[in-house]
């Protein structure tokens, strides 16, 4: 990764950083960063509806098909994909996958990372994620932890948009404008077959996040995505 900037994503789901951070990702990459999506789960039990309406069919058969449908939008958008494992509803997280995670900032030192919000009554994976990247972000900064190895800076964390933002305590105060990547996001969610109930519900999302990103910096923005930030920004000016 020497000499290229790196960016990283902490999926839940292996759908969550399709529908929530496509865009992003595929706009990244398309700079040259390199993007690698570190995938929690497969959401095999919770998040495959339509695989699970096949009469007799197991949970490995609905893991394996989930992850058949996940290792074809990185082709799409440019981006590496690591799968973890560990189930979901519920996610279970401890020390071993806390220390994983390090790993990955330590090796990637990202730019910027990417995660769920910090809430979400609805679905306990998605903060659960959420918490872990919080947490792996400030281990890697210490310089105790494998001191031999080069400690995480600073990198901004941005909380991808919910499925129901109000009940999230969610708001927006970064809006992305990914017109010109948009064909690539609406592709790569295309592939997620178990949640084709989602393809329109995220296509309305873009449509109103660019509506949103253009009445607030006065261009013309058609797709957008929307994101919080978890710290304060440094800047030079205010304008």
């Amino acid at each position: 990764m020497v000499g290229r900037k790196t960016a990283l994503v902490v999926s839940a789901h292996s759908a969550d950083f399709v529908w929530r951070a496509g865009g992003a990702i595929a706009l990244h990459t398309g700079m040259g960063y390199h993007v690698r999506v570190v995938c929690l789960s497969f959401g095999e039990r919770g998040e495959s509806p339509k695989h699970w309406k096949r009469e007799e069919i197991t949970l490995g058969e609905v893991k394996a098909n989930r992850m058949w449908e996940a290792q074809r939008p990185p082709d799409i958008l440019g981006c590496e994909l690591v799968f973890l494992d560990l189930g979901d509803y519920p996610l279970r997280l401890h020390e071993d996958e806390l220390f994983d995670l390090v790993d990955h900032f330590r090796e990637l030192q990202p730019a910027f990372v990417l995660s769920h919000s910090l809430d979400d009554p609805y679905n306990f994976d998605h903060p659960a994620a959420t918490r872990l990247t919080q947490e792996a972000r400030i281990v890697a900064q210490a310089h105790g932890h494998n001191p031999t190895e080069q400690v995480l800076g600073a990198p901004p964390v941005y909380l991808f948009e919910p499925h129901q933002t109000e009940q999230c305590n969610w708001r927006p105060d970064a809006f992305l404008d990914i017109g010109s990547v948009w064909e690539k996001k609406r592709k790569a969610f295309e592939c997620m077959e178990a949640q084709e109930h989602l393809w329109e519900y995220y296509t309305r999302v873009a449509l109103q996040r660019g509506n949103q990103a253009a009445r607030n910096s006065g261009k013309k923005v058609t797709y957008g995505e929307a994101y919080q930030r978890l710290f304060p920004e440094l800047v030079e000016v205010l304008a």
